[in-house]
């Protein structure tokens, strides 16, 4: 008879298995097992002693132990609190104990605390509006670890013209520095998910940008409704006219500026266009520096986007 394999197990994965605990993957569990990456993280994040450490996910520990022995404290954050329960277990009556704090509850909905680094393994249904909670945090982070769905992560660091750059690319670019870590197979987690994952380190520009971020993430979201369109075709939709022309009125009144009779919003939104040179380009092949200009061309003319 052919031998029959026998499975391997963690010990941990078998303490877990053995209580009961069903991952619960459409909530995004998916336990990071492989020491090897989870030692690869933690050195990527090139933590001190001195360190405050955010980790969103914990998951059943197996990166939160490492985390407690290299930093001062590590802030963890967990939604379901059958994990929580075995995460207090994993530390209890050992001198890491001391040096865990738990947040129960949903991550975008908590108050970041005080943190130098983030590390997360991060459900990836949340994974953009959590990377704009992370950058628009203060005080600022020295840099954040995270694992992202493969797509997303190569999202993050697309360039201009590439396939995949797009709002989110220009927008995390113009807060922070991102560096694309390693790639990450779907079997380094239990239960596997569907696709295959990436880590990215994110290090936000101190000071940022001195631009009104909600101004020019109105612009952006404009010319990457149709990324392949011209900024003039692009420009050419009702709602987006409706949008702009009320704005500048509202300018206008504030300003004491009278807007006259014959006013086209649509004539103006070209001309500012054709006078910046900007018409014919297209979002798709436009980088920081071209959205700076051109942003700064419509907010002198009046026009905003917030």
């Amino acid at each position: 008879m052919p031998k029959v394999k026998a499975e391997k197990k963690s010990r941990q994965h078998q303490e877990v298995k053995s209580q009961g605990i069903r991952f619960n993957t459409s909530v995004g569990q998916h336990i990071l097992k492989n020491p090897l990456v989870v030692n690869g993280i933690i050195e990527k994040a090139a933590l001190r002693p001195t360190d405050v450490v955010l980790e969103v996910g914990p998951g059943t520990g197996n990166m939160t132990v490492k985390l407690l022995e290299k930093a001062k404290k590590v802030v963890a954050c967990e939604l379901d609190c059958r994990l929580v329960a075995e995460l207090q277990k994993r530390v209890q009556c050992t001198p890491l104990q001391t040096k865990l704090q738990i947040l129960i509850g949903d991550i975008l909905k908590t108050d970041l605390p005080f943190f130098d680094i983030c590390v997360a393994n991060l459900p990836y249904q949340i994974s953009s509006p959590f990377v704009f909670k992370l950058l628009l945090h203060r005080p600022f982070f020295r840099c954040a670890v995270l694992m992202f769905q493969r797509e997303f992560a190569m999202r993050l660091v697309a360039k201009p013209g590439d396939k995949l750059y797009c709002r989110l690319s220009i927008n995390t670019q113009l807060l922070a520095r991102v560096d694309h870590l390693m790639k990450v197979g779907k079997n380094n987690f239990r239960p596997p998910p569907k696709v295959e994952s990436s880590v990215v380190r994110i290090e936000p520009k101190n000071p940022p940008p001195p631009i009104n971020f909600q101004e020019w993430d109105g612009l952006v979201r404009i010319a990457f409704i149709r990324k392949n369109k011209t900024l003039s075709a692009a420009f050419k939709s009702t709602a987006v006219e409706q949008l702009l022309e009320k704005n500048y009125r509202i300018h206008c009144s504030l300003h004491n500026v009278e807007v006259p009779s014959d006013f086209s919003i649509s004539k103006k939104i070209e001309s500012i266009l054709q006078e910046a040179d900007f018409g014919e380009k297209r979002a798709r092949s436009m980088d920081i520096d071209d959205f700076m200009v051109l942003l700064h061309a419509f907010n002198s003319a009046g026009i905003h986007f917030s």
